[in-house]
């Protein structure tokens, strides 16, 4: 909306050229994303504790039960801030913004059922239904994706500028697949207050510097990553990253509310979503380690149980058995926190390192 006016006052009204930049767009979308969350988070918090009391997840430690009845559907909240960050700053004739945020609200959508059918019955939609709901939302993703972006098929590897193995159609599936795992993958890490709002912060951080990268010719040919038009991905990052710094506010510990599933499950799709139209999907591998680290701890969990009888860890995923060794929560969260940011560093080095 203000881009848009922009464009129509700045030929009598220099001081609108400013909205042109994407530099000033993307800080504009950070601190009005951070301002709106400060102004409406209590607000929305109240109205959560009439509509939205939670119970806590089963196979948890027995010190979660304190948290009974604690708001949930944070996420909806993000997402919010998110749509109203959209129409003040982005193109709103861009594909890449309606595919992008599309995808990200199919996501929610999905998150939203499984936690209104937690509250209301006590139990979440179906595993089947969810996956089904997941690839069906992903594909379609996929499929907008390849059509209208037309994307470039080659697979970047990091560390490798000359190996870039071309999917072809099987992009598609591949894509799929990274979107359903790293929306799981992040859902299974919301499990202690701003555990994954804090990794999910340093990982969009990350990519909004790539994305900056991948849009500018000379910075993409240097780096050997291939070229997107992404400016406007740009200003969606940061969208998502005042989003989520302002819904830590509230989830830091001890939690006011929680993300839910329409936030974990929404959050981990757009980043993987960034990932694809960046075509550095593989990066996720480095970045965002935590999320590998509580996904692995969970298969690693189930495959020890099912092969010999005896759990590896205290309980899964990984978080859990550390509260179980009596580390404290907060004390795990900054903790992982730390981890994620030098990952998330690590991941900015290998751009260089090819």
């Amino acid at each position: 909306m203000i881009y848009h006016l922009s464009l129509l006052l700045m030929s009598k009204y220099s001081f609108f050229n400013l909205f042109r930049y994407v530099s000033v767009r993307v800080i504009a979308a950070l601190l009005t994303a951070i301002i709106f969350s400060f102004l409406f988070g209590d607000w929305f918090i109240d109205a959560s504790k009439r509509k939205f009391k939670s119970k806590v997840r089963e196979w948890v430690p027995d010190s979660h039960l304190t948290k009974n009845d604690t708001p949930t559907m944070g996420g909806l909240f993000i997402l919010m801030i998110y749509v109203i960050n959209l129409l003040l700053w982005c193109d709103l004739t861009s594909a890449i913004t309606w595919i992008f945020s599309l995808g990200m609200l199919g996501f929610g959508l999905i998150g939203f059922l499984d936690d209104w059918a937690k509250i209301k019955k006590n139990k979440g939609i179906s595993a089947k239904l969810k996956s089904r709901l997941q690839i069906l939302i992903a594909l379609a993703f996929s499929l907008a994706w390849y059509f209208f972006l037309k994307p470039d098929t080659h697979l970047c590897v990091p560390f490798f500028k000359n190996f870039n193995p071309d999917l072809g159609l099987f992009i598609i599936p591949w894509a799929v697949f990274v979107i359903v795992g790293t929306s799981n993958a992040v859902n299974l890490t919301d499990g202690l207050d701003g555990l994954a709002a804090g990794p999910l912060m340093f990982n969009f951080s990350t990519f909004a510097v790539i994305a900056y990268l991948a849009g500018h010719k000379f910075f993409a040919q240097y780096l050997y990553i291939p070229y997107v038009g992404s400016a406007d991905l740009v200003i969606l990052i940061a969208t998502l990253v005042g989003a989520l710094l302002g819904f830590l506010w509230y989830n830091t510990y001890p939690a006011q509310i929680f993300m839910g599933d329409v936030g974990a499950l929404s959050m981990g799709a757009a980043l993987a979503f960034v990932a694809l139209i960046t075509r550095q999907e593989l990066l996720l591998l480095i970045a965002g380690g935590i999320f590998v680290l509580e996904t692995v701890s969970v298969i690693i969990q189930v495959f020890s149980f099912k092969l010999t009888g005896k759990r590896l860890f205290k309980m899964a995923p990984i978080h859990h058995h550390y509260e179980l060794m009596g580390w404290n929560e907060a004390k795990i969260t900054v903790r992982f926190w730390i981890i994620s940011i030098i990952l998330s560093l690590l991941t900015l080095l290998t751009l260089k390192i090819r």
